[in-house]
């Protein structure tokens, strides 16, 4: 949570006009539309598109790609015209700066963490990937980098540079995001899984309880 006590909240892997309202009623400041095949939570970018209108003027709508080439990026950004990338595969910083020249677009950077290490791999990204978000590793025999409802030592993260735009995902839920906020204290929170009924069925009730569990985290501690 930042130091005037707001709090940026993304819910990713959007797939359905109801889920995206949900999504923008609860006061979202960023929403995600995924571009992964294997993800179950995956969109084809003309589809992103029509659904990322809803936001303009209300929240910034991100691309998130995962190591993809020019090509399939030139489809994404015809098609969806995203306000931001986020870059979730093993891109370097060097192709993190030739991606934010070549559309002219914010990125973030995505970093899988277990140990206090592996924070340690921000350190070439910074000053080229304008924002970052720290998500658990995949569990053994996953092919998502992201959205497998798994968290990581929160308090890890209170060895980041305070100056330091990131967001916080992995395994949130509204059960568990009061926790999240005290320990961690980060600008931003990501939210996917933990808003659905089944992998890649974002639930708008669930999105509405994730909300009010976030408000009423916020109120305890201004308490």
């Amino acid at each position: 949570m930042t130091t005037n006590g707001t709090l940026d909240v993304k819910i990713c892997g959007l797939k359905t006009p109801q889920t995206v309202a949900a999504a923008l009623a609860g006061g979202a400041g960023h929403i995600g539309f995924i571009f992964f095949p294997k993800s179950p939570r995956n969109v084809e970018p003309e589809e992103a598109g029509r659904l990322r209108q809803a936001a303009r003027g209300r929240a910034l709508a991100v691309a998130v790609t995962v190591d993809a080439d020019d090509a399939f990026l030139d489809r994404i950004v015809a098609a969806m015209a995203p306000d931001m990338l986020q870059l979730h595969g093993s891109e370097t910083p060097a192709r993190v700066a030739e991606i934010k020249a070549r559309y002219g677009l914010p990125a973030v950077k995505a970093f899988s963490v277990r140990a206090a290490s592996d924070l340690a791999a921000i350190v070439p990204y910074r000053g080229v990937a304008d924002r970052f978000l720290f998500d658990a590793k995949p569990p053994k025999g996953s092919e998502l980098p992201g959205g497998n409802g798994v968290s990581f030592d929160w308090s890890l993260l209170t060895a980041v540079p305070a100056d330091t735009d990131y967001f916080l995902s992995g395994g949130l839920n509204a059960g568990n995001i009061a926790e999240a906020l005290r320990v961690a204290a980060p600008p931003a929170i990501d939210i996917s899984s933990g808003v659905e009924s089944a992998p890649g069925v974002k639930d708008p009730a669930l999105i509405e309880a994730f909300f009010r569990a976030v408000s009423a985290a916020r109120e305890h501690r201004a308490a």
